[in-house]
């Protein structure tokens, strides 16, 4: 038996007991290959509707579909072996009906192999929550600023400051008492954030919402410096990774155009190479 075959992800229940230890750290992630690197350091990688614009040039997370996120859910899987996938249902999936979330959440755990989902909302997403998690399907919640409602919201503002609080604080207990193992909570006012992670016995993620979360969660192209459309104030840059990619293509191109490239090395000779030497 290899290694790996014996490395057993985790689960949404082993993410719930974390409530209390060590900080959970979490990062999205698209494609095999980041899956694979960001498995090596995260508890949990998020399959994010930021995919639609991290990687597809959408202006907003609106126009995500479930192809899409199954394509990426598949490519995530296959990078993973410690960390648990959550995948985010796309705007349009799920707000109709119980029902109609069960048939998606249902679609995106059978075609992708991961074992959770993340919706957006509080007390109005309750019923649904509990609706898909008595039916075996794992809910991580999200409240605070939910980017699928912006429009209604009317921009990516700071929620819970001031009469504000007291519904985010409503919307969590609501999706902690419908089911979910855990919640999201983004562009809540630090103080209310840890005011929030106490009152609840399932673990808070963060973002944009202070350092007293269960856990952080990032998305991996901010703070790699690989998407610089904008970058919020809560996004921490840990490398430039644009810049650089910038710089080699810059240094290709130049290459190319003054024929360095390829050198005799990049090259295949006319004769084939006497015994010991390379081709």
């Amino acid at each position: 038996m290899s290694a790996s075959s014996t490395i057993r992800p985790l689960l949404p229940v082993d993410i719930q007991a974390r409530k209390g230890a060590d900080p959970l750290v979490v990062l999205t992630a698209y494609t095999t290959p980041m899956a694979r690197v960001v498995d090596r350091h995260c508890d949990i990688v998020l399959v994010g509707d930021s995919v639609g614009m991290v990687l597809h040039g959408l202006p907003s997370t609106l126009g995500v579909t479930m192809e899409m996120m199954i394509l990426h859910g598949r490519a995530v899987m296959r990078g993973l072996q410690r960390a648990m996938a959550v995948i985010d249902m796309p705007f349009g999936s799920y707000e109709e009906s119980p029902q109609q979330a069960f048939r998606n959440a249902a679609r995106l755990i059978a075609e992708t192999g991961a074992p959770s989902v993340k919706l957006e909302g509080g007390q109005h997403m309750a019923e649904t929550i509990a609706f898909l998690t008595s039916r075996g399907i794992p809910v991580m919640a999200h409240v605070g600023l939910t980017p699928q409602a912006v429009n209604t919201l009317g921009g990516y503002k700071v929620v819970g400051r001031d009469h504000e609080a007291e519904k985010v604080m409503a919307d969590a207990r609501a999706v902690e008492a419908a089911g979910a193992f855990s919640v999201v909570l983004e562009k809540v006012p630090e103080g209310l954030a840890g005011r929030v992670s106490q009152a609840l016995s399932i673990p808070t993620i963060g973002i944009g919402a202070g350092v007293n979360c269960d856990g952080q969660v990032l998305v991996l192209d901010d703070m790699l410096g690989l998407f610089t459309d904008f970058r919020p104030k809560f996004v921490k840059r840990y490398a430039e990774l644009g810049l650089t990619a910038d710089e080699a293509v810059a240094a290709y191109a130049a290459d190319v155009r003054a024929r360095r490239f390829p050198a005799a090395e990049h090259s295949f000779a006319d004769v084939l190479p006497s015994k010991g030497q390379k081709n």
